[in-house]
């Protein structure tokens, strides 16, 4: 992907001098843990409503190193150290998530009719505090609405390409675009309507967790259709996306992790969905053509 350096970093907080848990007293450990289980079943939603509890329980969880003010925010009080790769690859989301909010704020007044606000992008390590509760790293990239702030580890993409086999910088802008698309939902006012119906229908929470997950991917898409519509993609990007799509599937995941598959408990979508959702959005480049809560998936 062609990108430009010196993006404004306005909407860019970096907590990366402040880790949350490090070497702390397990608090962030408990919660992974919680995350982690909550999530396999129920998600991103579940993930966020175990991080609420958190919040609850600050005190416990709360490290050294970050402060926390009487409006919640949570500003980094250390220097950043950071080699010259992870300097460049903060340039890179930077310039992702601005680029992406400039498409969105074009895109949602003439898809929905709805004014497009920014989020922001939070970079921490290990552990970070966060309007949804307090979180390890171990969550991996996150959206939470009650901040609107997405969150990242950066060294998730290390992971992101030896561990799941998905490397390049269009698989990594995939990442962020997909929990933007996220924050897409929330405008409009999505994510309160899953939540709603997750609570009235406990047995529809994992299909309804799908369906969310693979809208975000389909808006990941309509994005990425706006970079080849500038010449910015460069051979191979796409199926760069593509693989990392398909590599976060649950099918694989669970293969991977479990040695079997369990479709009843799948909350993202199978490795075949959320690339073809990506597609979807990539071919169209039309957030209406996104909606996975119209019939089948």
């Amino acid at each position: 992907m062609r990108w430009d350096q010196g993006s404004d970093r306005s909407n860019l907080e970096d907590r990366r001098g402040s880790p949350l848990n490090a070497g702390g007293g397990g608090g962030g450990a408990l919660l992974g843990i919680l995350a982690s289980i909550v999530g396999r079943r129920f998600g991103i939603l579940g993930v966020i409503a175990v991080m609420v509890i958190g919040t609850l329980m600050s005190g416990v969880f709360s490290g050294g190193g970050t402060s926390r003010s009487a409006g919640g925010e949570v500003a980094a009080n250390a220097p950043v150290q950071q080699t010259a790769a992870e300097a460049q690859l903060v340039d890179f989301v930077t310039y992702v998530l601005n680029d992406s909010q400039d498409e969105w704020e074009r895109l949602l007044p003439q898809a929905a009719g709805q004014q497009y606000r920014d989020a922001r992008l939070v970079l921490f390590r290990e552990g970070v505090a966060t309007g949804c509760g307090n979180a390890p790293s171990a969550v991996g990239p996150f959206y939470c609405p009650a901040d609107e702030r997405v969150y990242i580890d950066l060294s998730f993409y290390d992971e992101l390409s030896r561990r799941y086999g998905a490397p390049g910088d269009f698989a990594q802008a995939y990442v962020l675009a997909h929990e933007i698309g996220h924050h897409v939902q929330h405008v409009l006012g999505t994510d309160a309507r899953v939540r709603q119906l997750q609570e009235s229908r406990p047995d529809a929470q994992n299909p309804l967790s799908v369906r969310m997950e693979l809208q975000a991917d389909c808006y990941a898409g309509v994005w990425a259709y706006t970079v080849k519509g500038e010449g910015r993609l460069d051979p191979g990007d796409a199926e760069e996306a593509l693989a990392a799509a398909s590599a976060v599937g649950d099918d694989r995941l669970q293969q991977r992790g479990r040695g079997q598959v369990n479709p009843d408990s799948f909350t993202h979508g199978t490795a075949e969905q959320r690339a073809r959702w990506f597609q979807r959005g990539f071919t169209s480049g039309d957030p209406r053509s996104c909606d996975t809560f119209a019939g089948g998936i």
